[in-house]
Formats: C-alpha cells, sequence, structure tokens
C-alpha cells in the first residue's frame, strides 16, 4: 500500500496503536494498556514473519475477516524472495462457495428487511467453502514451499505450521466504514451498517467457533492492524502470556465513538484522544467481543483479539459461571457522555424470552446507570409517569414518526435527578435514557446492539440521515407497570454498608431480581482487600486519581482514574493500593452466586 492508501483505509481519527509503549502514558488514562511479555518476544516486519516460517514444506496462514489478504501475500512473498525462498501461493477464497450460495446460507440470519437485528448463525466456518474445491487445493505440488492463506486456512488438514493474523473488531469496523473491507465470501462491501449487520449475525460466530478449535494449535499469530508492519509472537509465548493475565488481572483496549447526542467530557479528560471530532458519546471499555488485549515486550507491542483468552482458559477467567456462560464473557462495562451534549434516545431493551425468541442470545441487555459525573439540574428518563396509558402512548410516537414532530415525553416518561454515584437499574422491558449533562458508567450484561429506540428528539445521525426506531419491538416488550411509585422502589438502587474497617468500607449497589450481575462499591483511604468468589470482578476506579492492585500470585499493576479492569474468578483474592491523595473509590460488578439468581 502506498502511503495514501494507508490513510485511506480506516474512516475513524482514532489513531493506531504506538509502534513501542511511550512510557510517559502511565501516569494518566491509558489508551493503549498493554501486558508485558519477555523482550524479545515480538517481531515486526514481513521478515521476521518469514524468518519464523523458512524451511517449512507447507504453511497454513488463516486469519479474520478484514484482513487485506492481497496486500499480505504480496509483502510476505517479497520477504521470503530476500531469503531466496520460493513460494507456490493457494488462496483460500478460491474454495468459497459462490456469492450466492453463501448469501443463500447467510440470509435465513440476516432479518429480512429489519435494517439492525437477524439471528446469530449457528454453523460453522467449513460451511461456506465448496468440499470439491477445497479437496483439490491440496496437490503433490514438488514447490519448495506451498502456503495456504485467507479465512478458514486452518481447515486444511496437513502438516505444517499454522499461522494466524487477527485483527480486534473495532479495526475491523474502521476498514468498513472506509469501504476496504466486506463480508466473507462478498466480492463488493456493502453500506457499513448492513456490513455490520451481517459481521455480527453471520462472518462473527462461525469465525469465533473457528477460532476456538484452533486456539491450542496456533504456532504464530500476527496483529495487521498496521498492514505495512505486523508484530508476530509464538504461539506459545501468546498462550502462556493469556494463561497468566487470565489468573491475575487485565484490561482491555478501549476504543471510542462519536455520536449525534455525544458530549464533551471525555474529550476534556482523555485529550490524549483525537480532538478533531465533534464529541465522543461512548467508549467502550470493555466490550469483550469486539476489544482487544496488547502485549509489550518492551520494544514492540502487540494485539489480538479478547476471544483468544476465552476460549483458552474460560474456566480461569469466569470459574463457576463459566456453567452458565461458556466462552461468552458476560459483563460489560463503557461510557455515555452527554456532558454539554443531547439527551439519549428513548429506548428499551429486550424482555429475556424475547431476545431468545428472535435473536438466539442466550440472554438479554440488563444495565445500569452509575453516574461518575452529573451537572447541577442532570437527570435520568427512567420508567413511566404513574397512570400512564400504553396505547395513548403508543400513538404519540407513531405520530411523532409519521409527522416529524417533537413529543412530549415527560407527559409519559419519568425523570429522576442525578448526582455524582448515584446507582439506576435498567432491567429489560424499562423505558430509559441518560438526560443531558451526565457521565454515566454503564454497566450492562455483554448483550449489547438490541437498543430499541422508539424516540430520537426528532435530530439526525451524524452522517445526516434519520436513525432507525424500532417502535413496534419497543412496545412489545415495554413493561408500563414500572412507573409512578414502583420507579423510585424498585429502579433506583440504595446504597447499604456492609462490611467496614479503620480506613475502608464496602458497599451494597443492589441490582434488581432480574440482573443476573451484582454491585459493590470499595470506598478506602490506604488499602482494602477483595475477593472473586468464584466470579470475574469487573472494576472501575470512580473517584481518586489511581490505585495498584495486586494478585496473590505476585502480579501488579497501576490503574489510573475511569480506567476499567478485570480480576479473573481463578485471582481468588487482591489488594487494592490507594496511591492518590484523596479516598479511592472503585465500583465492583460480579456474576451473582447461582444460590442468589432469581
Amino acid at each position: 500500500m502506498t502511503s495514501q492508501q494507508l490513510h485511506a483505509y480506516r474512516n475513524t481519527t482514532q489513531e493506531l496503536p504506538p509502534l513501542g509503549l511511550n512510557p510517559t502514558s502511565v501516569d494518566h488514562y491509558g489508551l493503549y494498556p498493554a501486558t508485558p511479555v519477555a523482550r524479545g518476544t515480538i517481531g515486526r516486519g514481513f521478515l521476521a514473519i518469514a524468518e519464523k516460517l523458512v524451511g517449512s514444506r507447507f504453511i497454513r496462514i488463516d486469519g479474520f475477516v478484514g484482513v487485506f489478504w492481497d496486500d499480505f501475500k504480496q509483502r510476505l512473498e517479497a520477504a521470503f524472495a530476500d531469503l531466496g525462498v520460493h513460494v507456490h501461493w493457494v488462496e483460500l477464497a478460491g474454495a468459497l462457495k459462490s456469492e450466492s450460495e453463501i448469501n443463500r446460507l447467510a440470509g435465513p440470519y440476516l432479518g429480512g428487511d429489519d435494517p439492525l437485528f437477524g439471528t446469530r448463525f449457528e454453523g460453522r466456518l467449513s460451511e461456506v467453502f465448496d468440499d470439491g474445491r477445497f479437496e483439490s487445493l491440496v496437490t503433490d505440488d514438488q514447490t519448495e514451499c506451498t502456503t495456504f492463506y485467507g479465512c478458514g486456512a486452518g481447515l486444511v488438514e496437513i502438516d505444517g505450521p499454522l499461522v494466524y493474523v487477527d485483527l480486534p473488531k473495532s479495526e475491523v469496523q474502521f476498514r468498513s466504514r472506509a469501504g476496504a473491507v466486506g463480508n466473507l465470501g462478498v466480492a463488493q462491501p456493502a453500506d457499513p451498517k448492513t456490513t455490520y449487520k451481517r459481521y455480527y449475525f453471520f462472518d462473527w460466530p462461525m469465525l469465533n467457533r473457528h477460532k476456538a478449535s484452533i486456539v491450542e494449535k496456533v504456532d504464530w499469530f500476527v496483529d495487521e492492524q498496521r498492514p505495512e508492519a505486523p508484530t508476530i509472537i509464538s504461539g506459545e509465548d501468546l498462550r502462556q502470556s493469556l494463561d497468566t493475565l487470565s489468573r491475575s488481572m487485565f484490561r482491555v483496549r478501549p476504543w471510542f465513538e462519536p455520536g449525534p447526542w455525544g458530549g464533551q467530557w471525555i474529550m476534556e479528560h482523555i485529550p490524549q484522544l483525537p480532538q478533531d471530532v465533534p464529541n465522543y458519546a461512548w467508549s467502550f471499555e470493555l466490550i469483550t467481543p469486539e476489544n482487544g488485549l496488547m502485549f509489550d515486550d518492551g520494544e514492540q507491542l502487540l494485539e489480538v483479539s479478547f476471544d483468544w483468552a476465552m476460549y483458552l482458559n474460560s474456566s480461569a477467567i469466569l470459574g463457576e459461571c463459566e456453567a452458565r456462560f461458556g466462552v461468552d464473557f458476560p459483563i460489560r462495562f463503557n461510557f455515555l457522555d452527554t456532558f454539554n451534549g443531547g439527551n439519549l434516545s428513548v429506548q428499551c431493551h429486550p424482555r429475556p424470552e424475547y431476545v431468545k425468541r428472535h435473536f438466539g442470545e442466550p440472554f438479554t441487555q440488563d444495565e445500569c446507570y452509575y453516574i461518575i459525573d452529573s451537572k447541577s439540574g442532570s437527570e435520568v428518563y427512567l420508567g413511566f409517569v404513574e397512570g400512564i396509558d400504553p396505547e395513548e402512548f403508543g400513538d404519540a410516537l407513531k405520530q411523532s414518526f409519521a409527522e416529524g414532530t417533537e413529543m412530549d415525553v415527560r407527559r409519559y416518561v419519568n425523570s429522576e435527578p442525578t448526582n455524582n454515584h448515584d446507582f439506576f437499574l435498567i432491567p429489560g422491558g424499562t423505558i430509559h435514557s441518560s438526560g443531558v449533562d451526565n457521565l454515566v458508567l454503564e454497566i450492562s450484561a455483554t448483550t449489547y446492539i438490541f437498543t430499541f429506540k422508539m424516540y430520537d428528539w426528532q435530530r439526525m445521525g451524524l452522517d445526516g440521515k434519520p436513525r432507525p426506531l424500532n417502535i413496534d419491538r419497543a412496545l412489545e416488550n415495554l413493561y408500563f407497570e414500572r412507573q409512578g411509585e414502583r420507579v423510585a422502589k424498585e429502579l433506583v438502587s440504595r446504597p447499604a454498608e456492609i462490611e467496614h474497617g479503620d480506613d475502608w468500607r464496602m458497599v451494597h449497589l443492589p441490582t434488581h431480581p432480574d440482573h443476573f450481575y451484582d454491585v459493590h462499591r470499595f470506598e478506602f483511604d490506604t488499602e482494602v482487600t477483595g475477593y472473586t468468589e468464584n466470579s470475574p470482578n469487573v472494576m472501575a476506579l470512580v473517584e481518586g486519581s489511581s490505585v495498584i492492585v495486586e494478585t496473590k500470585d505476585g502480579s501488579r499493576q497501576e490503574f489510573n482514574y475511569a480506567e476499567t479492569f478485570v480480576v479473573p474468578a481463578a485471582a481468588e483474592s487482591y489488594k487494592l493500593i490507594n496511591t492518590g491523595e484523596s479516598r479511592a473509590m472503585v465500583v465492583k460488578a460480579f456474576v451473582k452466586p447461582l444460590s442468589n439468581k432469581p
């Protein structure tokens, strides 16, 4: 790729990870959190990749959708040539079924005319390949080296090293928005929203299952985010590092998105982010299906998708919870920023039985709003006003949509004032929205795209187009009985101290009976000890400047204000040490014990 092409292949102002870790980034919110690995463990560039593979009779180079396969092959071919090695290349795309056949396979899972929702594909990656064409790939070619490359190369049953070229899903989306990549088996990329829907419901599920099936077999992992200079680590070294962090602690790499209602808090408090966007509406602190994990050998950085950690050692990360969630990490943290911005859309999430029946999801998007920061007069919309008439409300929504007119939201929807550290409960089926001037830590089940918007204040998206509404789906899911006095009683959490010491206390922030997770808050001046109790503990520093986390295996890491981190179940216990001058507060979410589940 030319320099101009490199700047055009991704649609985002967020920068690629640096070539090496910047040590000055450790005293404030870190954009590129990295787990240390031994010096020299990570190589960079195509020559480094070729040197690892030279001498092999057969090579398989598998990878994720979104990789620039043609460019990767050309650059690696040149590196092999520099080493005097001639390679016969076999492209896996040549064994794919026709685009029309793949479309027929994908069609039932894409939700028809629904612009957002479908049902996850339950099949395997092998189903998109033509059996006869696939078998014909393996020949008795006498070339010095034969290399199979492309999505699915690990399916080729032949002796030789297996390489996996990886991308975090956030980066796949940046490339898709630039029109640089599309869906598996599709010649021309569709528009980004259509492409994303197909990624989520068809491509990603089968590619993830494939990754799970080969996690122990991969000899070399490659991070292709910088197409001209990818990094590489051995499978043995990566698996050892993943095993270590699955028993101690980790922080995923966050990513950020502007939005039509977005605010200015994130831009002001994380000034190292690009400032050439109108706002940041979201910070995806822990959305594990899309985040990556970074590794640092003192000279180079490498990132792989978080999925690998779960596929390798979900039992250590989840503990008792693995029986329920398998290889899916259950809890999500993200920020919603409306400071000097706008109200979120008026919305709800599906009821549990609805999300299973219509979308094939095992659990729904039960949420909570933890208010990290707010201004005087800020509020959240939550539940209905007393005496709500469901039919009148539905008619008002539909009239507003049909006529493009504003609706008097307060006539129907209850509001609650917000103050720092308030906690609001939003189980599926609850109408809600954050008002202006809040920084919300959204704590949620990991299911993350099933939002039924029913009113969006008559504004356009950042692309200048109306944002899709889902009025009918919302009306099918709303609990209209969550109104009036029941809102304050059932949906506003009432903190209660459950433990204390000389200079610390533990506060319980009770969640709704429908939530499978619960929330505690550590408040301490010097240090406090926590216990995982057979669940991953997802935490965020919501007050104070920084804390050090120590686990019993000797691991030690510092985290700064507003950063999210995870202590896996296998760590068993940990110590939080306040390194700031004021009292620290750390919010902790964890899966309720089986005996407490409703």
